[in-house]
């Protein structure tokens, strides 16, 4: 094996066996021009890995301990396991048409016999570029002139009485962007290198942005700007003033209903009904700030004008409560860890959600055409190296007034599972950098005035009215 060669590493989760490399005479069906069954197969030097931490979605998963986000999570130690049926599906979303070189699968001991690898353009309609019906598993390198946005493996038998499981499914070449839709940072940060530094243990590192929900539009200003009545109901907390058309500029000069004066972001989420009435949070609800990374001294304030979205209102309920954000689910009395929304909830207790957005930025764009590529999501507790700048980690906590029969709750994107939010970065960049220096960076939990009540001597960062002193 040449020296820089990509190694297939296949190490059971289920046993100590490790694949050597046997594999059935059996001609496979090539619908490539090369595939390569390897231990230890090389990518071309000019070959680019285009699909780690890219969105994945799946027909299933054998437990939450098996997520989809494993298979392209780098780690070939963790992997993706479905439920023990046929057929089965795995789909990266390399966000962009790309042309596609190579393909590399990498199988647990539950692997498929039969199975396609697939491209789409829009996740509809499927090209197969690779099939087989006795594929044998372990490491597989499948080389290819095929184009799409979406690459998706499709098994229809498995080889084993388990479901089907990957360590890693890669793909290579390149992703051609466009510039619409792209809003640069000024300035862009750019030589940052994650940071793998482990800091002295605190288990908290976090200040609260308590938040009250203040109106409702069918507006989204960061995936339909402009476009008054163009989507769905949202229930908008903080800014007053978001609508259609919110600028950073806009909001900046708007009024808010947090706590701290000095946050003028927006936050907004899909109107939650019973029945025909809308249901919205009473009072200031918390949305946290936190560290979502180990080295929580690295975190840095998010820049002016940083919007995305978190969650998606297409989501299935297996992409709910595969997303890494995915906290407890919807929760209220006995019920928790639902991805939709509970039969029943008693008498005076109200429905909960919380969910995490990423806290990896690339420091090179405001907002992007998915509103969600320029984030990434932690992997291990490290920021990967294209999302190298760590920013705070937003949990969205909502408490909702209702309780008793929930068969006529909904959200106006559709099921529970389609829970999602955006937010739109408007702090007073002082305010922000204080309670971000004070409370994350220096491990501690702190309330909206940047106050540990467990650690008083730490004093407050913003005085009684929640402003700087």
């Amino acid at each position: 094996m040449k020296s820089g060669s990509k190694r297939a590493l296949l190490i059971s989760g289920r046993s100590s066996w490790i694949r050597r490399g046997v594999f059935s005479a059996a001609v496979l069906t090539l619908m490539v021009p090369l595939v390569t069954l390897f231990q230890g197969s090389a990518a071309n030097a000019a070959d680019t890995l285009i699909s780690q931490s890219k969105p994945v979605a799946t027909s299933s998963i054998e437990s939450a301990n098996f997520p989809a986000t494993a298979v392209n999570d780098g780690n070939l130690t963790t992997r993706w396991g479905s439920t023990w049926a046929d057929p089965q599906w795995i789909q990266i979303d390399l966000q962009g048409p790309a042309t596609i070189s190579q393909v590399v699968l990498n199988w647990e001991a539950a692997y498929a016999k039969s199975y396609q690898v697939q491209t789409s353009p829009d996740a509809i309609t499927w090209t197969p570029v690779y099939s087989t019906t006795t594929g044998a598993g372990g490491a597989v390198t499948i080389n290819t002139t095929a184009s799409g946005r979406y690459v998706r493996v499709y098994a229809t038998q498995r080889a084993t009485t388990w479901g089907d499981s990957l360590y890693e499914f890669r793909v290579y070449g390149t992703v051609t962007t466009s510039t619409t839709g792209y809003v640069p940072a000024n300035p862009q940060v750019t030589g940052v290198t994650p940071s793998q530094y482990t800091p002295p243990n605190a288990y908290f590192h976090e200040f609260q942005a308590n938040c009250a929900a203040n109106h409702e539009l069918p507006d989204d200003p960061i995936v339909k700007y402009a476009q008054p009545g163009a989507s769905h109901m949202h229930t908008f907390l903080g800014n007053s003033s978001t609508f259609a058309s919110s600028t950073l500029a806009s909001l900046q000069a708007g009024g808010t209903t947090c706590l701290a004066p000095g946050d003028k972001s927006g936050y907004w989420m899909p109107t939650l009904y019973n029945g025909s009435q809308a249901v919205d949070p009473v009072g200031p609800q918390v949305i946290y700030y936190k560290s979502g990374v180990i080295d929580y001294t690295s975190v840095r304030a998010f820049p002016p004008g940083l919007r995305y979205v978190v969650g998606s209102p297409t989501a299935t309920a297996t992409d709910f409560a595969t997303n890494p954000g995915y906290v407890a689910g919807w929760e209220c009395g006995n019920s928790y860890n639902t991805t939709d929304f509970p039969a029943n909830c008693p008498a005076g207790t109200q429905l909960n959600i919380r969910l995490q957005s990423p806290s990896c930025w690339d420091g090179l764009y405001l907002d992007v055409p998915d509103h969600k590529s320029n984030m990434a999501y932690p992997v291990n507790g490290r920021c990967p190296n294209d999302h190298p700048v760590a920013v705070p980690m937003i949990e969205f906590k909502m408490a909702f007034p209702i309780s008793g029969d929930m068969s006529q709750v909904r959200l106006s994107s559709g099921r529970g599972f389609s829970f999602h939010y955006d937010f739109f970065n408007a702090w007073d960049q002082p305010t922000l950098n204080a309670l971000m220096v004070h409370c994350i960076n220096g491990g501690l939990q702190c309330d909206a005035r940047g106050y540990d009540e467990t650690q008083p001597s730490k004093g407050a960062v913003l005085n009684a009215q929640y402003l700087l002193p």
